[in-house]
């Protein structure tokens, strides 16, 4: 049995930038634990010369975009052979790059990155596979047919077996469906074998999120055959990705077990099992607590669970490791960005995709309240990080604002907003903030993976009730959950963010804050709890069983 795991990003490196966000990563993430495993599975993306974004802050906070070049040859090994990939009035030559991605005991994982930038292609063929989530509808779906139709095509043509699962991370892939399906098939016939080796991750509650195309560009697009295959499953004016992908996978699952329950409201047709997302803890995991674990936990590169003998350790020495991780944090912020920052008080991290839903913001809301807990207790030092979608206008003015806050803020209360996130920066910002603060707008955090990656280093989180956090949040114990005692329309003249946002500093004042400042071995209590239970479980070894048992070695 081989595994053949599809997603439209994967996050390698930050040299490579074939990512945007946290789909990506995990898909990073995912790869390397099945190389540590010795699952044998084959890793299936495109190819984006230009990246995602490049992001760049004006000295008035707006993000100017650029491309994100790089070049292949530095880290990819391009290989045969070409693949034809029928459309509707023409082929598309598409080749692949590979990279051998190589776990922790030695056994390795092959990645192919799928490109049409080839002499063969006419000029806007070669671009489909330029850049990252971009382009209008008709480009978008040319790049999930290469990704999904040349995908199949070109692991037939590496003489892959035909026992393969096909795991499908995100809708982005579904069209890989349209080579397994045979000529002439029904909804209502007998498909059982295809939807034995097909496997869909579905990650995002909200219905944006998921693509649907109209019949128009569909036509425009899809081979006559492929059309003819999947046409049962078109609704009368387009097709939606998840529905396709939900309708033929034999196993579908949610990323979080709040998430599954979202999921299956939202599509009451399916059966959709519950597997939490990880994180790699060995890529995750910074120096100091490396060295940690190595002379307390020998086999927690293997074995990620093994973590759980952290509440071995002593405070004395995760606060010796953390500390260390603190400063080589603020080193690299100051030669990075030119940027001293920080040092005496309490250092806040948020760094996800820049969106309203995320309410960066929120810890902002009010600024005279924020000063009154920095006079009270001592410095508050917030840093935040994150892109903005290129054409999310409303992203844009959020990071603006966190820069013009950030710039009337005051000595007590410092902001700095850090362009161009990446998997570097992110490495640091996870192990060398003192706490991570995760405030999404309920229920729209499917999972959430930055918590856990600051877990294995012993930052607790202080979130809302939402995604990864139900189940890792163990209030005082891992971190802290910020829990508004009233739903938006039970007092007039408030929103949900001003009650959440009231219940963020009341967790703060009354908990978090006394804490850290004044009880500073109690919280290098919560961060050893933070490594021993989340870190041990919440890691992608962990997750990598959970679907080669459930999904992958299904009969």
């Amino acid at each position: 049995m081989q595994v053949a795991y599809f997603s439209m990003e994967v996050g390698i490196a930050s040299a490579m930038p074939t990512y945007a966000g946290g789909l990506g990563i995990l898909a990073g993430d995912t790869l390397k634990a099945a190389a540590d495993l010795g699952l044998p599975m084959i890793g299936v993306t495109l190819l984006y010369r230009k990246g995602y974004v490049r992001q760049v802050i004006s000295a008035s906070g707006d993000q100017l975009d650029a491309p994100d070049y790089w070049e292949p040859e530095q880290f990819l090994t391009a290989c045969e052979p070409v693949v034809e990939v029928p459309v509707r009035d023409r082929t598309i030559s598409v080749r692949a790059w590979k990279r051998l991605e190589v776990g922790v005991t030695g056994r390795t994982v092959p990645i192919f990155f799928l490109d049409t930038d080839i002499p063969e292609n006419r000029p806007e063929d070669r671009a489909i596979t330029h850049a990252l989530y971009s382009g209008d509808s008709v480009h978008r779906i040319l790049q999930e047919i290469i990704l999904g139709i040349g995908g199949v095509m070109l692991l037939r043509a590496l003489s892959y077996g035909e026992d393969v699962r096909y795991h499908m991370n995100e809708g982005h892939a579904a069209f890989l469906l349209c080579e397994l399906l045979p000529d002439g098939v029904s909804v209502d016939g007998t498909i059982d074998d295809i939807r034995r080796r097909v496997v869909f991750t579905t990650h995002t509650p909200l219905p944006a999120g998921h693509d649907i195309f109209s019949r128009s560009v569909l036509e425009q697009t899809l081979s006559a055959r492929h059309m003819a295959r999947i046409a049962p499953v078109i609704e009368s004016s387009s097709l939606n990705m998840t529905h396709l992908a939900m309708r033929f996978a034999g196993t579908v699952n949610a990323v979080s077990a709040k998430h599954r329950e979202v999921t299956r409201e939202m599509f009451p047709h399916a059966e959709v099992l519950g597997i939490t997302n990880g994180v790699h803890p060995v890529r995750w995991t910074s120096e100091p607590f490396a060295r940690l674990f190595d002379k307390h936990i020998p086999g927690w590169r293997i074995r990620g669970e093994q973590l759980r003998h952290a509440a071995l350790i002593s405070a004395a020495e995760i606060q010796e490791a953390h500390a260390e991780a603190r400063r080589v944090l603020l080193d690299a912020i100051g030669q990075r960005y030119g940027m001293p920052f920080g040092g005496a008080g309490i250092l806040i991290g948020f760094a996800r995709r820049a969106t309203d839903y995320k309410r960066p913001l929120l810890i902002l809301r009010d600024p005279i309240r924020l000063r009154r807990l920095a006079e009270t207790f001592g410095p508050i030092n917030l840093i935040f990080a994150g892109k903005a979608h290129p054409h999310d206008e409303s992203g844009k003015r959020i990071i603006r604002e966190i820069h013009e806050r950030g710039a009337r803020a005051g000595d007590l209360v410092r902001v700095a907003f850090l362009p161009n996130y990446d998997i570097d920066l992110a490495t640091g910002l996870c192990a060398g903030v003192d706490l991570w603060l995760n405030t999404p707008r309920v229920p729209l955090e499917a999972s959430g993976t930055s918590g856990m990656k600051c877990a294995l280093n012993g930052v607790p989180s202080l979130s809302m009730a939402d995604g990864w956090w139900i189940e890792g949040g163990i209030q005082g114990v891992t971190g802290w959950t910020v829990r508004s005692s009233l739903q938006a329309g039970e007092l007039a003249g408030l929103d949900q963010d001003s009650l959440d946002a009231e219940a963020l500093y009341r967790e703060l004042e009354q908990r978090v804050l006394p804490m850290f400042f004044h009880e500073p071995r109690e919280y290098a209590h919560v961060m050893r709890n933070a490594i021993a239970i989340n870190g041990s479980f919440f890691n992608t070894h962990r997750m990598v069983e959970q679907y080669r048992s459930i999904a992958y070695e299904r009969s």
